[in-house]
């Protein structure tokens, strides 16, 4: 483990710099446990304030899982079925409408509009709708008649957020922070902004730098009113991971039982236009089933770019939060769990191969060594998964020398593989199947020696 948390921080650094991203914050659980907090890059472009694990992100689209825990507990307490109209607990919605079934909404399953008739909330033209606006909007007929399809509503969960209150007799936020935060043990997470203390450092969104030439900071202060059940919630990257991970269905802590947890796993709607295998439950998306199956959930409001997932198989709980309008959470989330999966496999690096640990370039990109068991592996780090069947692994068979045992047959399966030391005893040289790699400066060095720049520095 710690060898796999050396390198996650070493990939994720190249990942910031190589794509020119702003910022992330990441947390990894396994089982129930936070074992690694990590921050890289910037809050705030402007200033250059680092980014540490205690800032706050919008975590938009997870707070669907939130309201979907907060749903099922008051159905565990008895006061709603999941069979229920929801017309029953919520009135003035359209007739149909009003036929749809709580889990119906809980995944995505009623035909309600995904934003309105103007989502410009969105895209910060408008503020987000209040209360009497979205039951406005709620009472107008929707585009599908309920059970014919997953269809992602952020609506529906603002109707959700409706429904608790009308149960509850109290407003969604209080309510949802006394039962599901404060009772699930977060200390950092806040159901929208105004409930945000002022001493929480708050992380700066990002615009994506084309088309505009540079990135534009997006304040990320909006307050989601009636939608924040769907995505007003504010975070870090720890407390979500903890959150999800207690939704596990084998997690000994949860405010819910397992069975509920059980049924929030459940695939329910599959995404016939996308190419790969995408489910809903309720609240949580998932993949197909297998080795590499995942809950959890992905994150997007303007500025910011997140996503969590639970591994069943490995135990790890993996959060990812970005700040930037392009940010690469998504990929990331797979990356750390391809680089934690390969020393899984590898384990603890052979203390003698711990030296042949370091960043490699040519004028094709960075090679990463990275030494784990008996191995040491040869990875691109601007890969989104380093660790897959393209790597490289060389056995050491001197101090300085080895051979290429296990590679792409287009690579150089069996060629040898040498280190060479300058005066100083610095390696100032990487021999891989007859390439010759250099540290970064003396790749830059020698390539805009030996190649016109387009522009004269």
């Amino acid at each position: 483990m710690k060898a796999a948390l050396d390198y996650v921080p070493r990939w994720l650094g190249f990942q910031l710099e190589r794509y020119r991203q702003p910022g992330c914050s990441v947390a990894i659980a396994q089982g129930q446990e936070v074992v690694a907090e990590i921050a890289l890059g910037v809050a705030d472009m402007r200033t250059g304030k680092p980014l540490t694990p205690r800032h706050r992100f919008r975590i938009a689209s997870h707070s669907k899982s939130f309201t979907a825990s907060g749903v099922m507990l008051l159905r565990e307490q008895g006061k709603l079925g999941l069979d229920d109209p929801i017309g029953r607990h919520v009135g003035g919605l359209h007739k149909e409408l009003a036929k749809a079934r709580i889990g119906e909404l809980l995944s995505h399953g009623a035909g309600v509009v995904r934003d309105g008739a103007d989502g410009g909330q969105f895209l910060d033209r408008r503020p987000f709708l209040s209360r009497a606006e979205l039951r406005d909007e709620l009472s107008r007929k929707q585009p599908l008649a309920p059970g014919l399809q997953l269809k992602y509503s952020n609506h529906g969960y603002g109707l959700l957020g409706l429904m608790i209150e009308e149960i509850s007799g109290t407003e969604y936020p209080a309510w949802i922070t006394r039962n599901v935060i404060e009772a699930a043990g977060l200390k950092e997470t806040v159901p929208d902004m105004p409930q945000l203390p002022r001493s929480a450092p708050l992380a700066m969104g990002h615009s994506g730098e084309f088309p505009f030439g540079q990135r534009l900071i997006v304040p990320g202060d909006n307050v989601c009113h009636a939608i924040a059940p769907a995505g007003g919630f504010v975070s870090t990257a720890s407390d979500v991971a903890r959150f999800f991970a207690q939704l596990a269905p084998d997690s000994k802590e949860s405010i819910l039982s397992p069975a509920s947890r059980r049924e929030m796993m459940h695939r329910r709607w599959r995404d016939d236009c996308n190419s790969m295998e995408a489910y809903y439950g309720y609240g949580t998306m998932m993949n197909e089933r297998g080795p590499k199956e995942w809950f959890g959930h992905t994150g997007s409001l303007q500025g910011f770019i997140s996503r969590t997932a639970r591994f069943p198989a490995s135990g790890y709980t993996v959060t990812v939060l970005t700040n930037a309008q392009d940010g690469m959470a998504y990929a990331w989330v797979d990356g750390i769990v391809s680089i934690l999966s390969a020393f899984g496999r590898h384990g603890a690096p052979a203390r003698r191969l711990e030296s042949w640990n370091g960043r490699w370039w040519s004028i094709w990109g960075a090679s990463d060594l990275v030494a784990m068991g008996q191995v040491v592996c040869q990875v691109a780090p601007a890969l989104a998964t380093p660790f897959d069947a393209a790597t490289t692994e060389i056995s050491v068979t001197g101090k300085d020398s080895g051979v290429i045992r296990k590679t792409s047959a287009y690579n150089s399966p069996g060629q040898p593989v040498r280190r060479v030391h300058d005066r100083k005893g610095k390696p100032s040289e990487l021999w891989v199947g007859g390439t010759r790699l250099l540290p970064k400066d003396a790749m830059v060095a020698e390539a805009t020696r030996r190649y016109p720049k387009t522009r004269p520095s």
